[in-house]
């Protein structure tokens, strides 16, 4: 399964997180995250992925773009990852990740997507 297969599966794996979905319960935004070279569209609405699209979009706003390459997300997703690995700030710290765009709603609530980029750990490769 590749990283971008594993992804695609967050809408199955954020239902379950009741905590994360409170964590989130203000938050409205587009946002972008790149899987190595493929681009996913999130809409979240009250802490919810309202929309999860897969591939390019023309056109398409999104306030702020996280991009890691396949082998960024696969160590950051390991059970445990390694140091360097375990955190969006560290992947970018290596230069395997960039975070682009406004940041305010990225950084308001940071936590939420912290542990929403780490959800596709809970499932076995």
């Amino acid at each position: 399964m590749t990283p971008a297969d594993r992804f695609a599966r967050l809408p199955n794996l954020l239902p379950a997180e009741t905590d994360l979905i409170r964590r989130g319960r203000w938050l409205a935004v587009e946002c972008r995250i790149d899987i190595g070279g493929e681009p996913f569209f999130l809409s979240i609405r009250d802490g919810a992925l309202a929309s999860l699209e897969r591939g390019a979009r023309l056109m398409r706003s999104t306030a702020f773009t996280v991009r890691a390459t396949d082998e960024a997300w696969t160590e950051h997703w390991k059970p445990v990852p390694d140091p360097g690995w375990h955190d969006l700030f560290a992947l970018t710290k290596r230069g395997a990740a960039s975070i682009d765009g406004d940041l305010r709603p990225l950084l308001q609530n940071l936590q939420y997507f912290k542990d929403l980029l780490a959800l596709p750990r809970r499932e076995a490769v």
